[in-house]
């Protein structure tokens, strides 16, 4: 019996075909402007990596359900920063980065063929990714009516939004959560940009002013990554409903997956420390200034980008014949299309390189 590659139900991975354009931008005479990948490049924050030193003696394994102090760190921060109330200690659950979560949720919940996901109209590819591993069918809409009279096993919603930098109003998300409620439907809110605002003001899911005090059928999924610099460790939590939190944790502790103890340490240094996120935040808002101007001089017009760590960029042509031309003056983007049709005339540029580098994309913009 000949079996199907598991990843032959998986779409082709889209950053295989920036590769000959990151080529030809590496080839420039005072080297690339890597603004593809939104990779962070400033240190991690002094304070975490003391915390990663004292917890490197871990000799016995975490647990999946994670430290109590981990957790609890979790539940100050969205307290603290965010507004959110009600979360108790089995409302949280650490996870090894948040792409991994987002990637296996549907594995984990047990949805498969025959079940509806949907997801934004412009999105992370991963939310599509997930669905395809089990089989799922997608459907990728703004709009609550374009779903029509079928009742989704899982609603994804993103704000801020990775690619566009979009931020969803309040009454958008009293609505959705609503509606989700009405039909049973898991709402999974992606908030890993929550903290990355610069126009506008994002609340998540789980504020008692959208979920009317109640976190039930709702998780939100957070990342340490782009607040932190903290890609390289891995460190991400959901939070919410606490008997979906109790069904993934009995699913993922059977599968093994748990987050290594001196990454927790270093993770509740992290949430506690809200100096070292706001030096960061006024690195990316002084990069974004730069770059919003050059581009803006250029000829680009930016859609939405009052979040998230981006610039959702066009100037009314094929993503990839602007990815093309920016390659050719050292400038690597990421196009558009890679998160849905509708941005097949966008570019996603990042400002999460070194401010020389932003600074020579500028010059070269100009």
């Amino acid at each position: 019996m000949t079996r199907t590659p598991v990843s032959r139900r998986l779409p082709d991975f889209p950053w295989d075909q920036l590769l000959p354009y990151a080529a030809t931008a590496r080839a420039h005479p005072d080297g690339v402007v890597d603004l593809s990948i939104g990779t962070p490049v400033d240190p991690t924050p002094a304070v975490v990596q003391q915390a990663l030193r004292d917890a490197a003696d871990s000799p016995g394994y975490p647990t999946t359900l994670g430290l109590p102090e981990t957790r609890q760190a979790a539940i100050d921060w969205l307290a603290r920063s965010h507004g959110v109330t009600g979360l108790g200690l089995d409302g949280v659950l650490p996870v090894v980065g948040s792409k991994e979560l987002i990637a296996g949720l549907p594995t984990h919940l047990g949805i498969g063929p025959g079940d509806l996901v949907v997801l934004p109209e412009v999105a992370y590819p991963t939310y599509e990714v997930g669905a395809a591993l089990v089989g799922a069918e997608t459907l990728a809409t703004d709009s609550l009516t374009a779903i029509g009279p079928r009742t989704p096993a899982l609603l994804w919603l993103n704000s801020p939004s990775n690619p566009t930098g979009r931020v969803l109003p309040p009454d958008h998300l009293r609505k959705v959560v609503q509606w989700c409620r009405e039909r049973g439907v898991l709402l999974v809110s992606d908030e890993c940009y929550l903290e990355c605002t610069w126009e506008a003001e994002a609340l998540s899911v789980l504020h008692p002013s959208i979920c009317g005090g109640s976190h039930e059928g709702l998780l939100a999924v957070h990342s340490l990554s782009k607040r932190s610099n903290l890609a390289g460790y891995r460190c991400a939590f959901l939070a919410g409903d606490p008997a979906v939190v109790a069904e993934l944790l009995a699913v993922r502790k059977n599968l093994g997956l748990m987050m290594p103890g001196p990454q927790q340490r270093a993770m509740v240094a992290a949430l506690d420390d809200d100096d070292h996120a706001r030096e960061q935040h006024a690195r990316y808002a002084a990069r974004r200034g730069v770059l919003k101007q050059a581009l803006e001089g250029a000829g680009f017009a930016i859609s939405h980008s009052e979040a998230s760590l981006y610039l959702w960029a066009t100037r009314g042509e094929s993503c990839w014949d602007t990815v093309a031309a920016l390659a050719e003056q050292g400038v690597l983007v990421a196009p558009g299309s890679f998160y849905g049709r509708a941005g097949a005339q966008h570019v996603r540029v990042a400002f999460t390189a070194t401010d020389e580098r932003v600074a020579a994309a500028a010059d070269r913009l100009a």
